[in-house]
């Protein structure tokens, strides 16, 4: 209460205050029948009694006709509620504050909608009044919860480790790869400015400025249009180091999140696991694998290489054919028709993969259109193959590998959210399982041309030491030395070890990526004044914090964010600009464009 005209906040007053005058501040959360009102600030509530008396009458009459979320100023008693009056719920409900004076200091005109947590809301509506909806205990905790997470994040690295925290640059140019950049115009006629979707290049200039240690809580940027529970504008902690391999990078990580975790979220264990990007897709599908379920999907084709099932032996005769399953347990039990074909669908429509589903009868039979291709033994070894028990569902893909194993992830997850709407438990949301996902592909074949080769993370990861003759001959086989933290199923971190040779970097631009190499003539020319081998990495803060608060969406951990769409509903930005502000910078805009564009928004 050090600089402000309170005495106390709503939150702390208890039985020792007891006798004492205090003066509070705060919103009138609650008013019933002129005599009492529930007042509440950042840290709490208190009830204050309005007087009845007819010396305070007027003090009655202002708090009775205030408006619900008034801003008031109010002294009195702290008094002991009547016996059997205690609220053991609230942590002042010992106590209540009898007024004698009060004060409006801003009534509330009417709400769009109540300051409550369990009032339903549509989203476009609280971001549109997000100044209102800050109020909720929800959003107050997250935020304050993200701002101590970030205060012991600063401790950590910058007074027990020696990190130097250096803000970077907000404009700069253009730079090939990864996401898609905001544009600047300039004064200068075609000339633009880009903001920086990290600050990844000043971070490793700042390596060759012998600064060792560089650390910021960046702003960063991507035009990544509407994709939902993405923001145009995001946090991320940016953290780069010289003379360091992977592992102390991973180190620094696990000792960091260690420190910084909430004391309300138990214990974090380290080291964390590890996990090959290979690994990785095989026994979940995905490069992101939540690891709080089983669920594993499994490769049978060894078992079926055998058997004389058409569709089964067409899939293996692909270059990568494979078979793979995963088993649902007790699918039979929890699931209905329409959910398994719901399943089926999804993987047809997202992936163009076929799926068969096998069910273990009470009997311990198998039901499956697949099962009469095979003989009883070829059955039992089936069901011995999957592990399955009397009730569970398999289910199964056949064909080129990486299709079935992104298809069955993802039907892995679908299946785990119909169990757990059907009743079962298993993910739960305050259980922490961080997983370091390593060896992932340097290079990857590009969507629209597989031809041409793209970076898998971005064109400044150094290859894996085993794989740097295969750069020159077969890049597409080498392994890089990139590295993603993952926790319960969302990447977030992501880093990797830099090439720190000039002629590494510029083969890997020019010939490797067919990249003008001149745009970033300013970074391989500072490779050639002796810079260190060093790396680096960057959590993403919003999905971290939005994971350990179980927020459905980031938006609920950023007190300003952007709809999906990217648009600010209360500013309502982006916006129109004149002719005339726009001359100063030798834009003009094509009018038919910008109305069909509003036409598809």
């Amino acid at each position: 209460n050090s600089f402000v005209t309170r005495t106390n906040t709503c939150g702390e007053l208890c039985s020792a205050h007891v006798g004492q005058e205090v003066t509070l501040y705060g919103w009138i959360q609650y008013q019933r029948q002129g005599l009492f009102l529930v007042l509440r600030d950042f840290q709490g509530l208190t009830q204050i009694i309005i007087p009845q008396d007819e010396a305070r009458s007027h003090v009655k009459k202002l708090l009775s006709n205030a408006p619900v979320e008034s801003v008031v100023r109010v002294t009195g008693i702290v008094s002991p509620r009547p016996p059997g009056q205690e609220n053991p719920k609230m942590p002042t409900g010992d106590i209540e504050v009898k007024a004698e004076t009060a004060e409006i200091l801003n009534s509330c005109k009417k709400l769009p909608f109540e300051i409550k947590d369990f009032i339903k809301k549509s989203e476009a509506l609280r971001m549109q009044y997000r100044y209102l909806d800050l109020r909720s205990f929800q959003l107050q905790y997250n935020l304050r919860l993200r701002s101590q997470i970030v205060m012991r994040m600063r401790e950590y690295l910058c007074n027990l480790h020696g990190f130097v925290d250096v803000e970077t640059p907000t404009l700069f140019k253009r730079t090939p790869g990864g996401a898609k950049e905001f544009l600047v115009p300039s004064r200068e006629a075609g000339k633009f400015y880009s903001l920086p979707q990290s600050p990844q290049q000043f971070k490793q200039l700042l390596m060759v400025g012998g600064l060792d240690r560089y650390f910021q809580v960046a702003r960063c940027y991507r035009d990544e249009g509407s994709r939902p529970d993405r923001q145009p504008e995001f946090t991320q902690i940016d953290i780069e180091m010289s003379f360091v391999d992977q592992a102390g990078i991973q180190r620094l990580i696990e000792g960091l999140l260690q420190y910084s975790w909430p004391e309300e979220r138990g214990c974090i264990t380290t080291p964390f696991p590890s996990m090959t990007y290979k690994e990785a897709l095989a026994d979940y599908g995905t490069d992101k694998p939540d690891t709080r379920f089983g669920m594993k999907i499994m490769d049978i084709s060894d078992f079926l290489q055998r058997s004389d099932i058409q569709f089964v032996q067409n899939a293996l005769s692909y270059p990568h054919g494979t078979v793979k399953a995963i088993c649902i347990p007790q699918g039979v039990r929890y699931l209905k028709n329409k959910d398994l074909e719901s399943l089926k669908e999804s993987a047809k429509s997202q992936f163009n993969q076929e799926i068969m589903e096998i069910i273990c009868k009470p009997d311990g039979s198998l039901k499956s259109l697949f099962t009469k291709f095979l003989g009883e033994k070829q059955q039992s070894e089936l069901i011995q193959a999957l592990n399955m028990q009397v009730d569970d569902v398999v289910l199964l893909a056949a064909g080129e590998y990486k299709q079935v194993c992104s298809a069955l992830g993802s039907l892995r997850l679908e299946s785990a959210g119909l169990l757990e709407a059907a009743g079962l438990v298993l993910r739960d949301p305050m259980t922490f399982h961080f997983l370091w996902v390593v060896d992932f592909p340097l290079f990857l074949p590009k969507e629209e041309n597989p031809t041409e080769l793209e970076s898998a993370h971005h064109p400044f990861t150094a290859p894996h030491p085993s794989d740097t003759s295969l750069l020159y001959s077969d890049p597409t086989k080498v392994r890089s030395q990139h590295y993603d933290l993952v926790l319960n199923g969302s990447e977030v971190g992501g880093g990797s070890i830099r090439i720190h040779s000039a002629e590494q970097q510029r083969f890997v631009l020019e010939k490797v990526l067919k990249e003008d190499s001149e745009v970033l003539s300013h970074l391989l020319e500072a490779l050639e004044f002796g810079a260190p081998p060093h790396g680096g990495i960057a959590l993403g803060l919003d999905r971290l914090i939005s994971l350990i608060v179980d927020a459905p969406s980031i938006r609920d951990v950023i007190a300003f964010p952007k709809s999906f769409r990217g648009r600010d509903l209360m500013g309502n930005a982006p916006d129109y600009v004149t002719p005339e502000e726009l001359e100063l910078y030798h834009i003009q805009v094509s009018w038919p464009l910008a109305e069909k564009e509003a036409k598809q928004n």
